[in-house]
Formats: C-alpha cells, structure tokens, sequence
C-alpha cells in the first residue's frame, strides 16, 4: 500500500555531452533506490538534462538526500568554465525544484527544498537562492534569474558560454557563500505546485522575429496567463519557443500550441509540432508505483 506523502523533485544540471559526468551523477541517485529517477530528459544542444525524482517524504526523506547525492557528483565531474550551449543557466545544478504530489503539502516540500539549501550552501559551499514557497517572501523563479542576467546570452546572440563572469552576485544568496564560484556558478531551489514545460519548434533562424513570438505567448507581456516563454536556437534552422506552463489545468501545452500558431502565420514562419520535456504529474505517479512495486 503506497503511504502518504509523495513528492517530486526536479533536478536540471547545465550538461548533457559528458556521459561519464551522467554516469557519476546517476550512480549516486541509484545509492537511494526508494527515490528513483522516473525520467530523464537531455537536450544535446541545450547541453542540459532534467532528472526527475520521486520518494514518500515519511518516514524520512530520502528525497532530499538522494537530490544532495545527486548535486554533489555534478559538482565533482562538471566544470561551468567549460560549458557551452543554447540554453541559459547560472550554475552546473542550474535549478532544482520540488512539487507535492500524493499526500504532501506545499509547505512539506518547501521545508524539504530549505532543508537541502542548507546543505547545499554549507557543506558544498555553493551560493544558493530560494523561491516560491521555499522562500519568506514567494519570491519567483523568473524574478532570481532576471536580476542574474539569466536570460542574456553572454557569447553572441544566442550562445551561454563558460562560468560567471564575476563572482559578485547582483542579490545575496539565502544559503551559501555570498559569491559565485566561477567553476561551480550558483543553484536556485524552490518548492511550487505542480509545473509543466512546453517547447514549439519554429523553422527559422531569425532569432529576433522568434523572440518577438515569445514575447507574446508571455503572460509578462499580457500574452496567455500563468505561461513564461523564451525563444532560444536549437540547431540550424530551428528557434524553439520554451515554455514554462505555472497552471497547466488552466492552460495546457494545447493553447500554447494554437497561439504560437497564430503569432508564427503572422511573421510567415512554419511552426512545428510541440512537446513536454517531462510526463505529466499523473504519468509521473503511475510511473514511481511501477517502480516500486518492480523493486519489491
């Protein structure tokens, strides 16, 4: 019988070419197998993966341990200074966030997310940002990332390249040293309800004219409520429209769809199929039953 209390936990990591960076990093999720990693998503010219985990917060949270495991690995194998790729980030453990699933609170994955912030900023001496309800104040996601200059790209117009380019931090970290380390960057943790992501291929180079769509799509810019969206290359002749759905019940990976649709036929561009770069939360579920009965 599945107790109480199930909770979810994604963990993206600005790598996705070092197989024995994954390897490492895996190995060390695999030493908690009552949190399995029930997905995993990489994104070669993002040069980025999403791990999705998942444990019951009680007895005790293996969860949290298993993320800190996982952290520490990326830590050891990746180096920020190397790194290059299409999609932004501020830190090796770019962003980790946690969502209640069965049974579990907002606030029971928010005192998980702290919890691990603690760790993180102390015993990995990693400069470490809070949000949503992990945070004092709800301070958001997108909020952290624009005073850090996340969505700028810092080689050309498209490209992310190497570590910060200063150790000053525009906002003082909630846990950790009060500066960036130029081979390791920063790691934002949060707590929030559930959140989907959506990405739209469009079939252009134009930069520019795709960034123009995103801006619309945005809900920042009066375009479909609770969706964020940024236009970023991936590959030749592609700019997708990435998408972070903050209510997905309210508005899905559909809407998104037929808008961009329609803001692409305006510009005269051709607008692919889009897709989730995860299982929705019920799949998700269904997904950590199998593997735990499997275990068994």
């Amino acid at each position: 019988m599945l107790k109480q209390m199930l909770a979810c936990c994604k963990v993206y990591i600005s790598e996705s070419r070092n197989r024995a960076a994954l390897e490492s990093i895996e190995r060390a999720a695999n030493l908690f197998p009552e949190a399995p990693i029930v997905n995993k998503f990489e994104d070669e010219t993002y040069n980025r993966v999403g791990y999705t985990l998942v444990s019951k917060l009680v007895p005790c949270c293996t969860l949290k341990s298993a993320v800190f495991e996982m952290v520490k690995a990326a830590f050891l194998s990746i180096d920020l200074e190397m790194h290059t790729g299409t999609h932004p980030r501020l830190g090796v453990v770019d962003h980790i966030c946690f969502h209640p699933l069965v049974g579990a609170s907002l606030d029971d994955v928010a005192g998980t997310a702290k919890s691990l912030a603690a760790d993180v900023g102390s015993r990995l001496q990693v400069a470490t940002f809070l949000y949503g309800a992990a945070h004092g104040e709800a301070r958001t996601l997108d909020s952290i990332r624009r005073e850090l200059g996340y969505f700028k790209p810092n080689s050309g117009d498209i490209q992310w390249v190497g570590g910060p380019k200063s150790e000053f931090l525009q906002l003082s970290p909630d846990r950790g040293p009060p500066q960036a380390v130029q081979g390791k960057g920063i790691v934002v943790i949060g707590a929030t309800p559930w959140v989907d992501n959506y990405n739209v291929p469009i079939f252009s180079n134009d930069i520019t004219a795709v960034r123009k769509i995103a801006k619309r799509v945005s809900g920042r810019w009066g375009g479909l409520h609770s969706v964020q969206s940024m236009a970023l290359a991936h590959g030749e002749g592609i700019v997708e429209v990435a998408c972070n759905l903050l209510e997905p019940s309210r508005v899905g990976g559909s809407q998104v769809q037929v808008q961009i649709e329609q803001l692409a036929k305006e510009e005269g561009l051709q607008v692919g199929k889009g897709y989730y770069t995860d299982f929705s939360q019920e799949k998700i579920v269904e997904n950590y039953i199998k593997l735990s009965h499997n275990s068994d």
